[in-house]
């Protein structure tokens, strides 16, 4: 006789299988890459032999010693390391700046709300080339406001007020905190729009400044939003690409890790000495999310119980 099944399997059934089209494109797409490129980086594989790459290949810690140990590999760590954390940092402080500033009603507000989108929807390409093209030192309509013209993506060192510094990276970090503060604007706004009205009127009532109203009533209510916002930007920063290669192709100072893989990978064809590089990156997130989770998650649990 068939044993009928009760309401939890029946639910359990449904339930796998509904997530089954999902867990099947998370392994293709995202496990079974990265298995890959976790193998590739532990064989001497070039584009000439990958074809000889395979499972039961001669493993070494080869590549990770050469990457390691070439020239440029930790500059471009501690590139990607300021361009991550200064671009995760200036984004949001933009973001939080234009999100109170647009909190309170006035005339226009939705078209000036839309209109701060535009940098993060437009496409990267032409954002990247309008820039190029405003920071050209011949015809660029910045320098046309300078002394003296200043080659933005080409300059690797300049000084300012005596002071040397890193003008191409800088310029990268500025194009990184414009492109992306909409991003923290839209968390960030979101947040504001639920706060109780009553907290700040209640400060306004009691004679509190500004300064100490956003101190003690508004910051308190958004920092962990913040949070969670420096994890997802310094996780999408840190893995950044296309943004500095179409602005100066690594080149100024402004090579990060992300670049030289790349770079390894199509003028030197070394398939293994890029993925080790990868996987080196992989693990400094690792470590970066771990440090996240174990001062931010255990706050939360905490709170919970």
């Amino acid at each position: 006789m068939r044993r009928v099944r009760t309401l939890r399997e029946q639910e359990g059934r449904a339930g796998l299988a509904l997530i089954s089209p999902t867990l099947v494109i998370t392994i293709v797409v995202v496990v079974l890459p990265l298995l890959w490129a976790i193998m590739l980086a532990f064989q001497d594989v070039r584009l000439i032999n990958i074809r000889r790459a395979g499972l039961f290949g001669r493993y070494t810690l080869e590549n990770f010693s050469y990457v390691l140990a070439e020239p440029g590999f930790w500059s471009a760590l501690v590139n990607t390391l300021v361009y991550t954390v200064a671009g995760t940092a200036l984004s949001i402080a933009i973001g939080l700046v234009a999100a109170l500033a647009l909190r309170d009603k006035f005339r226009g507000r939705t078209l000036v709300r839309a209109s701060i989108l535009v940098p993060y929807v437009a496409p990267v390409v032409a954002v990247a080339f309008l820039w190029e093209t405003m920071l050209n030192p011949q015809y660029g309509i910045v320098n046309t406001w300078l002394s003296q013209p200043i080659a933005f993506l080409s300059q690797a060192k300049g000084t300012f007020l005596g002071i040397e510094v890193p003008v191409a990276l800088l310029t990268v970090i500025a194009f990184e905190a414009w492109r992306y503060f909409p991003f923290a604007f839209l968390f960030i706004l979101a947040r504001l729009q639920a706060l109780p009205a009553e907290l700040d009127e209640a400060a306004v009532v009691d004679g509190a400044t500004p300064t100490q109203r956003f101190r003690y009533v508004i910051m308190p209510q958004l920092w962990r939003i913040i949070a969670l916002l420096s994890v997802l930007r310094f996780v999408f920063t840190f893995t950044k690409f296309d943004d500095v290669y179409l602005l100066t192709g690594g080149g100024a100072g402004t090579e990060v890790v992300s670049v030289r893989v790349y770079n390894f990978l199509t003028a030197r064809d070394d398939i293994g000495a890029s993925a080790a590089q990868a996987i080196v990156l992989a693990v400094v997130l690792v470590v970066f999310l771990v440090v996240y989770l174990r001062f931010f998650g255990g706050g939360e649990r905490a709170e919970q119980g």
